[in-house]
């Protein structure tokens, strides 16, 4: 299992780039910015990451982007992730970033998009991998700020392929930011929102995303799994579901694999991803393994990996080339 997971032709759907900030490169922005740490090494950082829930992580995850400043910083950032995923054959990442959380601390929006597809651009030269990028408005900030951060990217609209909504989730409904969304699906963005595992009135929020923002996928989503009436609706509308296994083990204790198989026998269009992985400690071989690990077949992995191909915002053609890449490696590996 662990070959064919490591050669299998993968797609991740749901990965923050400020989340793939390792230690390493951590302490070598730092330096380069001079902006000073609380940790004197690297492996102080890792033993610092004491999280047991969305906001604790949350607390840790913004106070480590401030090494975070220039265009460089920014490729740097997206260049070492999109290495890593090409490097454990992700052919396709839809990766996010959070602008808001750069720009607040006087990092223009320019600065922190250029960099980032600079990378990309790079990457799917040198590396093969090819990549589309999501916009993620804080939710707890300002529907206004939120609002002026979607102006702002319109200047590099051709650089975005959707929009999406995370961070900590209490108190800020989807609905907070119900007219954000309208004007961003007018101007051709494709929406997600994360719905986290096990929040406040989590069972509202994903109401909402369904009914009153008709999202294109929703980000983790296991709360679906609580009312018939919320599965069935995704289930109809076959909506693409960002689940991430070792993240859940982290924030809610659980790898989730059960309710994860129970969306694979409703028909729900999961897939597996890794989150934040420089702070998880997993990327997506190590999720995928993790799942196996915890009793998850073959057939399973496979699957997974298909609705991520399926769900992507990807061109018939493309999402087509990479179907029968996907195909061919599973009758080889037979």
């Amino acid at each position: 299992m662990p070959d064919f997971i490591a050669d299998l032709p993968k797609a991740e759907l749901h990965v923050h780039l400020e989340g793939t900030l390792e230690p390493e490169m951590s302490f070598a922005l730092a330096q380069r910015n001079g902006v000073e740490l609380p940790y004197d090494s690297p492996e102080a950082v890792i033993a610092a990451y004491d999280f047991h829930d969305l906001p604790s992580f949350l607390t840790i995850y913004y106070k480590a982007m401030e090494v975070l400043v220039s265009e460089q910083d920014f490729f740097d950032l997206t260049y070492a992730y999109l290495k890593k995923a090409r490097e454990q054959n992700v052919l396709y990442c839809e990766p996010f970033f959070d602008p808001q959380a750069h720009t607040t601390r006087g990092v223009p929006f320019a600065t922190v998009i250029s960099g980032i597809h600079k990378a990309q651009e790079q990457a799917r030269t040198d590396l093969g991998i090819e990549s589309q990028l999501i916009m993620c408005f804080l939710r707890d900030m300002s529907a206004e700020s939120a609002m002026e951060t979607l102006q702002a990217s319109l200047s590099f609209k051709d650089w975005i392929v959707g929009v999406g909504l995370d961070s900590d989730e209490k108190n800020n409904p989807p609905s907070k930011f119900a007219e954000v969304f309208q004007q961003a699906r007018a101007h051709g963005y494709k929406l997600t929102m994360h719905c986290d595992v096990h929040q406040h009135n989590t069972h509202e929020h994903i109401r909402q995303v369904l009914d009153d923002i008709i999202v294109d996928r929703i980000d983790h989503g296991i709360n679906t799994l609580d009312r018939s009436e919320l599965y069935s609706e995704v289930a109809r509308r076959g909506l693409g579901l960002t689940v991430c296994p070792v993240s859940n083990r982290f924030v809610v204790q659980n790898l989730t694999t059960a309710e994860i198989r129970r969306m694979l026998e409703l028909g729900m269009r999961a897939t597996i991803n890794s989150d934040d992985p420089a702070y998880f400690r997993a990327y997506m071989n190590e999720n995928l393994q993790a799942l196996v690990d915890d009793g998850m077949t073959r057939d399973e992995i496979a699957q997974l990996t298909r609705n991520a191909f399926e769900v992507a915002w990807l061109p018939t053609d493309r999402r087509d080339h990479y179907l029968a890449a996907l195909d061919s490696y599973l009758q080889a590996a037979a």
